[in-house]
């Protein structure tokens, strides 16, 4: 007659997990929480310890304007990213010349291995006004020569953010996009309409999670930015993260500098919220 007692495993199923975790929690919380913690707190701390005030109202009324600036390139260099990202994955997914979708599934993706600030660079030496593209545009005639002028201001820096960061949002769109089922999109296109109507009113309310989650992912990574707004605008008003750099470096005032990193914590903490509304609401819904 067999033994059919269960064994009980040397260490529990919930000890193992907790093992297998352990590392990636403690680098996030070295790493990521506790920095993170201290940011937190040195902003409302006085080079003498005290708690206080003074460091959120000086950073405020001293880069208030630049916190409105960041704002506005952020908001509107995200608005485009889902714009061309969208014209990206929608013709990568349903375009019906084979040899543009392969030659744009090419070309999409280079800006993805290029770093931020490589990109600052070329930027520099693309929209200066004797640039690149004023030469092109002088060249083909649609433009007199002393009618060129330069874009390394508020324009180069959201045209930097849209060519780093649509790829990534376009290749995550294209993805949800290349796994939906075709016949929707068939038959409404043999029921007379149109691409873009087919686009937009069948393709894009099925995918609308992976566009949010994109453009919420570059939402937050422009928040974090410092080469691109210190090589192509740094001048007044320009994005906080210069201003963070500079009172650290030229001021040694970390106080002022956590109080601003706190205003970039608030604003991307506010893309994640909603985010997550969003993706509450859409679970809550009824199938």
């Amino acid at each position: 007659m067999s033994d059919t007692r269960a064994v009980r495993p040397l260490v529990p199923g919930g000890a193992i997990g907790l093992l297998l975790v352990a590392p990636a929690l403690a680098i996030i919380a070295v790493f990521f929480a506790l920095p993170l913690g201290l940011s937190v707190v040195g902003a409302f701390r006085d080079r003498n310890g005290v708690f206080t005030l003074a460091n959120v109202v000086k950073a405020w009324e001293l880069y208030s304007t630049d916190f409105v600036f960041t704002v506005a390139i952020v908001l509107l260099s995200s608005a485009l990213i889902a714009a061309f990202a969208i014209a990206i994955a929608g013709y990568l997914a349903y375009g019906e010349n084979p040899r543009l979708v392969s030659a744009l599934r090419w070309l999409y993706r280079w800006p993805l291995f290029i770093p931020f600030i490589v990109t600052g660079q070329v930027m520099r030496g693309f929209l200066a006004k004797n640039g690149m593209l004023n030469h092109v545009l002088i060249g083909a005639g649609l433009i007199d020569p002393l009618a060129a002028q330069s874009l390394l201001d508020w324009r180069g820096i959201v045209i930097a953010f849209v060519w780093k960061q649509t790829p990534f949002v376009a290749l995550l769109l294209a993805g949800a996009m290349a796994s939906l089922d075709r016949q929707h999109v068939e038959a409404a296109r043999n029921l007379g309409a149109s691409r873009l109507r087919a686009l937009f009113e069948i393709v894009l309310p099925q995918v609308r999670g992976t566009l949010l989650v994109g453009v919420v992912l570059s939402f937050v990574t422009m928040l974090s930015v410092l080469s691109v707004p210190l090589m192509i605008n740094p001048n007044s008003p320009t994005m906080i993260t210069v201003d963070i750099a500079y009172r650290i470096n030229t001021h040694a005032d970390y106080g002022v500098a956590n109080a601003l990193c706190l205003a970039s914590l608030a604003l991307a903490a506010a893309g994640a919220w909603f985010y997550l509304r969003h993706a509450v609401v859409r679970a809550e819904a009824p199938a």
